[in-house]
């Protein structure tokens, strides 16, 4: 596995873009919902890719590398997983001229720009499967799809009648594709090529393990690095991804597996996850446990693959932060601390930084509250740029080996990232209780709860240190 330059180490800023930003544009048509109503599963808030060229940079302020939209292609859902038109970004959004604004202006400012590539389902109004609708058996795309029998049955069901096509998870807005199919293949590599030669710099792969036949990402791969060969291709795998990262289809995976003992860890007895994680019901760990786990999965992958990994705390399809660590700040600054000092890419959750709270389907997907600063928590933001900034100046941080210094007993959790002479090193007292512990040589570069004397220092609860 190669690794990719401006991927190691970087900073990723993830936005949905119904709920980011909204510009005044006279070009933008149609009725929203007020921009600080709660989150609702149909309603538009009217996001669009004006209004998140126009927070740029904010983003670079905060030290921002690449920007990850959730989908952007035109659909008639707020998330738009239902895809429409592969070649044509969503007019809602501003279309393809607001796009090649965005991108040009991003490139500009140095940073880079992943799409959402959602190629195992298309939606209802997808030209080919509308097409089916209409002519039935007589339609030269029927086989783009997996139908059981006709007229294709996908709205107004009678009870006890579902869709007589193949669906994800059965819902018949989500006609899933037929990738035995050659025309299926080929025209889902010519959208991937379409946009890199139009300049994004990596895909995000929605539910790639849905799609039958790992040959396929192969030659997706190939059609992907023929076109640039530093372009980042990362799956959304919750589990194991060493399939995927042997170097002949994924770059990296979205990091679930760092997410979970995260949670689990730092939250421990505080745990305020509403859904299951991975399928897994989460509860506390002890240190013994996360160090067992974050060992196993950094001896999963290859070390080049461990610093092209996604790592996220938080995502679209996960409560938000606050919401998941129980409301305690102070557990969440831990375990985001560990995250970005943690080896790879990092991928902030719009919102994130600013501490913005929300549980799955209530919350997650909220709009970001630009104009009510009383909704950001203080000094969240300040501690993200602070943190960043170790990330970016610090040098063991960006490709130094991790290992955990095991002489810190519990409750205690130290770790370093070490490159020949370059350490830095992070101690944390995950307990409720104040502790105190030997002192590392250097000088302290980000603390809360700590001071120093005498070669010892005294952390307060959930208190942390990092050395450089």
């Amino acid at each position: 596995m190669k690794t990719i330059p401006w991927i190691q180490n970087a900073v990723i800023y993830q936005i949905y873009p119904d709920s980011f930003a909204r510009a005044k544009d006279p070009e933008q048509a149609g009725l929203f919902e007020p921009w600080d109503s709660p989150e609702t599963p149909y309603g538009f808030k009217g996001g669009n890719l004006k209004g998140a060229a126009e927070k740029l940079p904010y983003l670079k302020e905060l030290g921002i590398d690449a920007v990850y939209f959730n989908p952007i292609f035109a659909s008639c859902s707020n998330h738009r997983y239902h895809t429409h038109d592969y070649f044509n970004v969503d007019p809602v959004l501003g279309g393809n001229a607001a796009f090649d604004d965005f991108l040009q202006k991003a490139h500009e400012l140095g940073i880079k720009v992943i799409l959402d590539g959602v190629f195992n389902h298309a939606s209802r109004g997808f030209f080919q499967f509308n097409h089916v609708l209409e002519c039935g058996e007589s339609s030269p795309y029927r086989d783009w799809f997996i139908i059981h029998d006709y007229p294709v049955r996908a709205y107004n069901f009678h009870e006890g009648e579902g869709p007589n096509y193949h669906c994800w998870w059965g819902l018949p807005a989500l006609p899933k594709l037929n990738y035995k199919n050659r025309e299926v293949r080929s025209f889902i590599l010519k959208v991937a090529e379409y946009w890199l030669k139009k300049g994004i710099d990596g895909w995000r792969l929605d539910v790639p393990e849905e799609i039958n036949g790992q040959d396929f990402w192969r030659d997706f791969r190939k059609v992907c690095k023929a076109v640039n060969p530093d372009c980042y291709i990362t799956g959304e795998i919750w589990g194991d991804g060493s399939k995927w990262l042997k170097g002949d289809m994924f770059d990296a995976v979205m990091n679930y597996r760092l997410s979970l003992p995260c949670i689990c860890y730092f939250a421990g007895d505080k745990i305020g996850v509403t859904h299951k994680y991975a399928g897994k019901e989460l509860k506390a760990w002890n240190r013994k446990k996360i160090i067992e786990e974050i060992e196993k999965l950094i001896s999963s992958y290859s070390w080049e693959t461990t610093l092209n990994q996604m790592n996220m705390m938080s995502s679209h399809d996960t409560d938000r932060m606050p919401t998941a660590y129980g409301g305690d700040i102070a557990r969440m600054k831990q375990a985001i601390v560990f995250s970005m000092l943690f080896p790879g890419a990092v991928n902030i959750y719009y919102g994130e930084e600013i501490g913005l709270d929300g549980a799955l389907n209530n919350g997650t997907r909220r709009t970001m509250p630009w104009s009510r600063k009383s909704l950001w928590k203080g000094g969240i933001y300040d501690f993200y740029r602070r943190i960043i900034e170790i990330r970016k100046t610090c040098p063991a941080v960006k490709d130094g080996k991790f290992s955990f210094l095991k002489e810190y007993e519990e409750p205690l959790l130290a770790f370093e990232r070490k490159n020949g002479s370059s350490r830095t090193v992070c101690i944390m007292n995950c307990s409720d209780s104040v502790q105190t512990a030997e002192s590392v040589h250097g000088r302290i570069i980000l603390s809360e709860g700590v001071t120093e004397a005498a070669g010892k220092i005294t952390l307060a609860p959930r208190g942390f240190a990092v050395f450089s």
